[in-house]
């Protein structure tokens, strides 16, 4: 018995080691069969002719640019204030209409002045009577009847009563509330019969010809901006209009916290489009002119890491190229490869290049996702990306 159970153990043995090469021949089989078929569709794919991309194309071209510079602002009037009543009292008569042009001293609220006036009328009868007792004073201080003494009281009383008047009289001008310069009047803001304190605004006034705009620039421009440069303005509320000036003052200290600097221009504004407070975009020239290279906006990727334009070259093909179709290929053809590039200022549609790129050099403007380094390309221009330095919004 113990001999017949020791020959058994080998038998079984030798079973599960059968099994296991067998498992493992038909499991390495399939994984070679699979890997063969893998390789095989990698190796169709890879060497599979791709067909040409259409793309539109364009050449770097040589542009001289004048050195410019733009800015959005805001427009402020010249003067621009809100009228207020120098005293408090009731409102008694309005003698101006919400959005009038007004004159400098023109009339525009007057308050009641009843008691002032009553108060007025009795001082002016002291003053007179203070003046008569000073003249006659005087005559007898002549005649020396009476000490220098009392006659310089005299004097200085009646001097005193004509103070008071003119005192008076200051006080009823307070009530009259006048414009302080020529300008537009606003909406009122009180009404008859209401009681105004004072410092109460009473309409708004401004100014509008010639007017302010005031605009930021970073402190790399304080030593090229000067006082008389020309500039011009355009104002999204009043499109396909364009407003020049002159630039009048430059401040003279730059904002630590933003590193920008304030520039004021003046427009001319006679028919009164413009109005303080109005958004404006602002650009002027700086003299200089110089050469740059440019391309459209559309041809450039702009990335994190540095912008790139897709070159367009003409290379020879490879003996045996074929088509998608198996069809031989012979000729040159059109390849793109990526090049990064350093722009600079940009105008309209176009963007300057100031590294990487030649005039002459094309560059594919439309289907850039559709690339990669050496992918084949042809060029169809019949539809183009727009490419102006001053483009114009179409009203359709």
């Amino acid at each position: 018995m113990p001999t017949s159970a020791n020959s058994s153990k080998p038998k079984a043995t030798l079973r599960w080691v059968l099994m296991l090469v067998g498992v493992i021949v038909v499991f390495g089989g399939v994984f070679l069969i699979k890997a063969m078929f893998a390789k095989g569709t990698n190796d169709f794919f890879d060497h599979m002719a791709q067909p040409a991309v259409t793309i539109s194309a364009t050449a770097a071209k040589q542009d001289r640019w004048s050195s410019t510079d733009a800015a959005v602002g805001t427009l402020a009037a010249i003067n621009g204030i809100d009228v207020t009543a120098e005293s408090g009292g009731v409102v008694r008569s309005i003698e101006f209409k919400a959005g009038q042009p007004v004159q400098a001293g023109a009339i525009l609220v007057r308050l009641n002045t009843a008691n002032e006036e009553a108060v007025l009328k009795a001082l002016e009868s002291s003053a007179q009577l203070a003046q008569v007792q000073a003249q006659r004073w005087q005559a007898l201080g002549r005649d020396k009847l009476v000490s220098v003494d009392d006659v310089q009281t005299r004097t200085t009383a009646a001097a005193n009563a004509r103070a008071q008047v003119e005192a008076q009289r200051a006080l009823i001008a307070q009530k009259t509330v006048r414009a302080p310069f020529s300008g537009v009047l606003g909406i009122r803001r009180v009404n008859l019969g209401q009681f105004i304190s004072p410092g109460t605004a009473v309409v708004s006034l401004q100014q509008l010809d010639p007017i302010y705009v005031n605009f930021s620039l970073p402190e790399q421009m304080i030593g090229k901006i000067r006082e008389g440069t020309p500039m011009h303005a355009s104002i999204d509320a009043l499109p396909g209009q364009a407003f020049t000036g002159t630039i009048t003052a430059v401040d003279p200290q730059v904002d630590p916290a933003t590193h920008n600097f304030t520039v004021q221009a003046t427009l001319p504004n006679p028919g009164g489009a413009l109005r303080p407070g109005t958004f404006a975009r602002v650009g002027f020239d700086l003299g200089v002119v110089r050469d740059v290279v440019v391309i459209p906006q559309t041809a450039v990727s702009f990335n994190p890491y540095g912008n790139a334009v897709f070159v367009i070259s003409k290379v020879a093909r490879k003996p045996g190229e074929t088509d998608a179709q198996g069809k031989p290929l012979t000729g040159d053809k059109l390849v793109v490869t990526q090049r990064f590039i350093k722009t600079g200022a940009t105008r309209g549609d176009l963007i300057e290049v100031t590294e990487g790129l030649k005039p002459g050099e094309q560059v594919v403007t439309s289907g850039l996702l559709k690339l990669r380094n050496g992918s084949e390309v042809l060029i169809d221009n019949t539809v183009q990306p727009s490419a102006d330095a001053q483009p114009a919004v179409q009203n359709r």
